[in-house]
């Protein structure tokens, strides 16, 4: 089937259909191109390949059936006309700032990132004379007194990481498009299973295969997905050049993944709310942050945006890093690590993990204090989880 026909077709069989293409083999389950490279049947044919004339697989680096199966996949349950997989979601921002940018250009980002992709900004662009202002990321006046007639684009991932923050899409679309910028939105909380930019104005949507749409912590790998003329014309010549490539393997399992995106999105969204609510009951727990939770600063807008409220629940421990650290060392079945996405719910400080290598004026500009505590909540049994995380307070 081509990609026009899957309008028609629901999300869950999109994510289990798309982008399939079967060999002469007649194979039921998606296969693994394990290639470097490719057979021409002439030196005529290599050279309308290299030369973009005839269509067709080049190189493994940026032409590979399975990795394109991902793409193709993807970019239909995101609602986008293009996709391109790179080796990790760092790999992915990366490629869209150095597709995208030169000196000179302005980009505005959200306070409320990923910790790596401050620094990426903030250490590493900033060298090629790249300029960023970072703002609240529900601070619309702040977006607006942020932009630049430069401005190339604005970047933000919503729900944020790790407090939850939400922002609406389609007001932050049109700030930035009165400008002649682009919106860019980091949707690996959320995936398309539970949330969709791009019908809510954004222009790319950014993703860390290695969270949910593995959802097993196998592999990592990253991808954009947007209009096909912008991500030919500029990101996609940076991966083919500069390499970030997802591999044939990686993709395969990132396939298999999108198979049951949406079955385990809805489970995670069920226990991360009744573990949300639990957490607020707790006498040790200061503040919660989940979207799906009533006392959220935006949960009517959360629910207005997303299907769900997403796996992942940060809360407050009273008494600073030192009880954060009892809790999160008194866990026996919660794994303490900083992934998230995964069938096994994991446990993590922010300040001295995923966002430890900001400096303590960033981080409290982030909102991001020495009691947080992240949990990506998994689908084990929701009682399980509850006495896991009692144990270093029992009441």
């Amino acid at each position: 089937m081509s990609e026009d026909d899957w309008s028609d077709y629901g999300q869950d069989t999109r994510a289990i259909r798309a982008g399939q293409r079967r060999t002469r083999e007649q194979e039921h389950s998606d296969p693994i191109f394990a290639t470097s490279s490719y057979v021409f049947s002439s030196a005529a044919e290599a050279a309308d390949r290299f030369s973009g004339k005839q269509p067709g697989n080049i190189y493994s680096r940026f032409t590979n059936p399975t990795v394109r199966a991902f793409e193709e996949r993807l970019a239909v349950m995101e609602g986008g006309q293009r996709c391109i997989a790179t080796a990790s979601g760092m790999a992915a921002i990366a490629s869209v700032a150095f597709g995208l940018l030169k000196a000179g250009d302005h980009v505005a980002c959200s306070r409320g990132v990923f910790g790596n992709t401050t620094l990426l900004f903030q250490n590493y662009l900033a060298k090629f004379g790249v300029a960023t202002t970072f703002v609240n990321l529900t601070d619309y006046r702040g977006w607006e007194s942020a932009l630049q007639p430069d401005t190339r684009f604005l970047f933000l991932e919503t729900p944020s990481n790790p407090l939850t923050e939400i922002v609406d899409i389609a007001r932050l679309a049109a700030i930035a498009h009165r400008n002649g910028s682009l919106l860019i939105v980091d949707n690996c909380f959320c995936t398309p299973a539970l949330q969709q930019p791009l019908a809510l104005g954004a222009d790319i949507v950014i993703h860390s295969a290695t969270k949910y749409l593995d959802g097993q912590g196998r592999c990592v790998g990253g991808a954009i997905v947007g209009p096909n003329e912008l991500l030919e014309k500029e990101i996609y010549p940076f991966l083919r050049t500069g390499g970030p490539a997802m591999s044939p393997f990686n993709a395969w399992v990132f396939l298999k993944g999108l198979e049951t995106l949406s079955l385990r999105m809805r489970a995670h969204c069920d226990n991360a709310g009744a573990l949300a609510r639990w957490l607020e009951t707790r006498p040790w727990v200061e503040r919660v942050y989940y979207p799906g939770l009533i006392s959220h600063a935006q949960h009517e807008l959360a629910m207005k945006q997303q299907s769900g409220g997403g796996g992942i629940v940060s809360f407050d421990v009273r008494g600073g890093r030192d009880a954060a650290w009892k809790l999160i060392d008194a866990t026996r079945l919660l794994s303490i690590t900083a992934n998230l996405g995964d069938t096994k719910t994991t446990i993590t400080h922010p300040a001295t993990t995923t966002h430890g290598r900001l400096g303590d004026a960033e981080r409290a500009a982030a909102g991001i204090g020495d009691g947080l505590v992240r949990v990506a909540v998994g689908l084990e049994d929701l009682g399980d989880l509850q006495r896991d995380l009692s144990r270093a307070f029992p009441e």
